[in-house]
């Protein structure tokens, strides 16, 4: 295979931007790669989000193809005439057997499972951080030294997914905590070509956070 050529250092910028609310984020319902709509909410977050994060001027807009993610992009691409590109390495963590349960229900059936938050027959964690953290290096190769990404995905993807890219090990990646819905991260490019976290979970606030994330579900 190929290896790709060492990124030019520069200023870049990535938005990390979680989609808008659903019918199962208010029930509480383990979505993961579920394919589940916005609610109108949900499409009123994706559209009030779109207005402030399209003064950040993006050069680019990457998402999830899960429904939820992607017109949640497309929101932001309605105000920069920009064409959202969809990888679906960006999806959420597969749930396995959790999908489409609520988090009472979860605990209930799966103690063990739901202690160390391991669905059965869906991903690890770790999988899911190196899945996702490949897409969003994948993406910064191809955007322009001073250009911003934005990608609209999940609340697990996109913690995991940071957590890669910040180069955190494993045993902290609990203390970053959850993005609430249509909520963002923005990380900035340092000198060495790693990222800064410079800012996290903002937007939305003072909205609860909602989602298949173990930080989001008090476990």
């Amino acid at each position: 295979m190929t290896e790709r050529p060492a990124r030019e250092p520069g200023k870049r910028r990535l938005v990390l931007w979680r989609h808008g609310q659903t019918a199962w984020n208010v029930e509480r319902r383990f979505q993961g790669k579920t394919d589940i709509p916005l609610d109108e909410t949900g499409v009123e977050q994706a559209h009030r989000a779109a207005r402030l994060l399209a003064a950040l001027r993006p050069t680019t807009i990457l998402a999830s193809p899960l429904r939820r993610a992607a017109d949640t992009a497309q929101a932001l691409a309605d105000v920069t005439g920009l064409t959202p590109v969809h990888d679906r390495d960006l999806i959420e963590r597969d749930g396995g057997e959790w999908e489409g349960l609520t988090s009472r229900e979860i605990r209930e059936r799966y103690p063990a499972e739901h202690a160390a938050w391991q669905p059965p027959g869906g991903e690890t964690s770790a999988q899911v951080a190196k899945r996702v953290g490949t897409a969003l290096d994948r993406a910064l190769d191809d955007l322009p030294p001073t250009g911003l990404l934005v990608v609209a995905s999940h609340g697990a993807a996109l913690r995991l997914g940071m957590s890669h890219l910040l180069g955190l090990p494993e045993q902290v990646w609990e203390r970053l905590g959850g993005l609430s819905n249509c909520s963002w991260s923005v990380l900035a490019e340092m000198r060495d070509g790693g990222w800064r976290l410079v800012e996290h979970n903002a937007g939305t606030l003072p909205e609860p956070v909602l989602g298949d994330d173990r930080t989001d579900n008090g476990a």
